[in-house]
């Protein structure tokens, strides 16, 4: 082989592999695709979940909240109570001094809450378009606990609460919260 057809060759051989290392092949194409619609079928459920996860913060800043409330009468050895607003779609967690429940005079300090209130809005978008529904906490809207962190009838009162259940209802999702009698244990049943 002459010099001039080696370069020749050389060169060619040169120019085949830049093509090749400037495009990709249809197999690697397929392996992409394959890749990506695995990813987004993947992805994609999940994604739809989204507002029962919202729901689901709802009941578990409810429930939070309620353990709160019974934590909070224990160690400051005062009744505390956690009241809640159905129409409001609010609950405020508050003091029970003189055997009177006022939440807008008697709320818990929250620098987040408004008018620094300890007040949870369940309008937020943070819990996904979730409401209260059928409050039944002893015949009443409030869970009241003594300075022992037992839950009961009335404010000043030494009669144990027969507790009760919250409903929180979302557009995928409802759950029942529920507050035992005598102990004020917290559990969550899903309902749908």
């Amino acid at each position: 082989m002459t010099r001039h057809m080696r370069s020749k060759f050389n060169s060619t051989k040169h120019a085949v592999q830049r093509s090749r290392g400037r495009g990709y092949t249809l197999i690697e194409m397929l392996i992409v695709i394959t890749i990506l619609g695995t990813s987004a079928a993947m992805v994609i459920p999940s994604m739809g979940s989204v507002g029962v996860l919202r729901i689901q913060a709802a009941v578990r800043s409810v429930v939070a909240d309620v353990t709160f409330a019974q934590m909070d009468a224990l160690a400051y050895q005062e009744e505390r109570a956690v009241v809640f607003d159905e129409d409001g779609n609010f609950y405020t967690l508050t003091r029970v001094p003189g055997g009177t429940i006022d939440p807008d005079a008697d709320a818990l300090f929250d620098p987040k809450g408004p008018d620094q209130r300890y007040r949870v809005m369940l309008d937020e978008d943070r819990f996904g378009g979730s409401f209260l529904r059928d409050i039944s906490l002893n015949g009443g809207t409030a869970i009241i606990f003594d300075e022992m962190g037992a839950p009961i009838a009335s404010p000043s009162s030494s009669t144990l609460s027969d507790g009760g259940s919250i409903q929180i209802q979302g557009p995928d999702s409802r759950f029942r919260i529920d507050i035992a009698a005598f102990t004020g244990r917290v559990s969550v049943v899903q309902l749908d």
